[in-house]
């Protein structure tokens, strides 16, 4: 991998990586901060109009919102219209001495742009070609547009959590299938460069957020039918237990994981019902315990109402039984833990002022990451690196010439191209 004396000082194990980043919104981002994050001089590709999620919550108007400030550190952005000629020629510049090309628009979208993995090898043969779609492109869905909660729905996520809890089918409250897929294509992309070190040539590599995630689901709820013929239903009964769930206790809530033989046997014992673990065929073993698990949850959160958090903290010897109280996002951002580590950390941003950031949550003997850049304004270093590139001054104008039409606006509506 070449070492650039032109990239921001960098450190970090990807450290001499430059990536292309195409992507938007959640899924695409959330990868692409990862390898920024290890070090990667990682150039954000914005059209004139930004990334949708620039002006969503405070400071959107700058084009600074919270949910685009936490996915975009350690990245510079630059402005190319990939319409207009000038544009396209920049990127294909720039792609001749880039590392990787991530993107989330659709296949066909970037085809008709001249941006398929065919042009791009011709330009570069070392490129690793990273497109995060929606679903396989071998297959029927393959032109499909996807988002965070039509994969969760899918997937059967949504019917999970709905039979879980005893109600109607809903999201998890959190971008999972984004992040998730986002997560694994973060570690694909690494695959890649390894595999490039060993063979000397990129390759094009396909991500699909349905085939992501159906692991992630079945790999717990097939259960039953992993055997054919199937020896039981779907689902892992553990998991969807309706008293699987945080433990209201007298002053408020806690985790309290009771699983292995162990475990019970503590806690019948400190509960004043430890015979049962003799006289009740339920606790015979982990099967059984399986098997009768709702009324077995059901036991634990009749005795935890009894006490206070802390006294059951002080009965159940956390060397014994995972306990730990339920935070709520405000108390999270005081935990003791994350304060001895420095996990939380206040930054001033030069456009919106102090922040919030947390931490890389890696820790490197050899090669720690400790670059640090700020989230971009849009545009911001156009300039820079299409200097860098070797572009004249003169290209350099025409290019942002075509940017600032729109590079003050408010970011564009929710993309059609790009997957969530």
């Amino acid at each position: 991998m070449t070492d650039r004396t032109t990239s921001p000082t960098s450190t970090g194990p990807l450290h001499g990586v430059r990536v292309l980043d195409l992507t938007t919104v959640f899924m695409g981002p959330s990868c692409t901060q990862l390898l920024g994050d290890l070090g990667a001089d990682v150039i954000k590709v914005e059209a004139p109009g930004g990334d949708s999620t620039r002006s969503i919550g405070p400071h959107g108007d700058v084009g600074l919102g919270p949910l685009f400030m936490g996915l975009n550190r350690n990245k510079r952005s630059i402005v190319l219209d990939l319409k207009k000629p000038e544009g396209l020629a920049a990127l294909l510049r720039l792609a001749k001495d880039a590392d990787v090309l991530a993107t989330n628009v659709r296949p066909a979208g970037m085809r008709r742009l001249g941006l398929g993995y065919e042009q791009l090898a011709e330009v570069n043969p070392r490129l690793i070609y990273a497109a995060m779609v929606g679903f396989s492109q071998r297959g029927p869905y393959a032109p499909k547009a996807a988002y965070d909660d039509m994969i969760q729905a899918a997937t059967g996520l949504a019917a999970a959590v709905g039979e879980a809890s005893g109600g109607e089918p809903r999201y998890l409250p959190i971008t999972i299938a984004d992040r998730s897929v986002g997560l694994y294509a973060f570690g694909v992309i690494s695959a890649a460069l390894y595999a490039r070190e060993r063979t000397g040539v990129g390759q094009s590599i396909e991500i699909p957020m349905f085939e992501t995630m159906i692991p992630y689901i079945l790999g717990d709820h097939l259960y039953g039918h992993t055997f054919d013929p199937p020896k039981a239903g779907f689902s892992y009964p553990r998991l969807m237990s309706p008293n699987r769930r945080p433990y209201k206790t007298k002053d408020g809530y806690v985790c309290c994981l009771i699983y292995t033989d162990r475990h019970w046997d503590v806690f019948l014992n400190a509960v004043g019902k430890g015979e049962l673990l003799k006289t009740d065929p339920r606790f015979a073993n982990i099967r059984t315990r399986t098997q009768a698990i709702d009324a077995l949850y059901q036991m634990v959160a009749d005795e935890l109402a009894h006490r206070t958090t802390a006294e059951w903290r002080a009965l159940l010897p956390e060397s014994d039984i995972p306990i730990f109280p339920m935070h709520t996002f405000d108390s999270l951002l005081h935990d003791e833990h994350l304060a001895a580590t420095g996990f939380f950390e206040h930054t001033e941003h030069p456009v919106v002022g102090k922040i919030l950031e947390t931490a890389v949550p890696s820790e490197w003997s050899g090669t720690p990451p400790t670059q640090r850049t700020p989230v971009p304004m849009l545009g911001q270093h156009t300039a820079e690196v299409l200097r860098e590139a070797g572009m004249g001054q003169a290209e350099i104008d025409v290019v942002l010439a075509q940017g600032a039409k729109r590079s003050n606006a408010k970011p564009a509506p929710h993309p059609k191209e790009p997957f969530a």
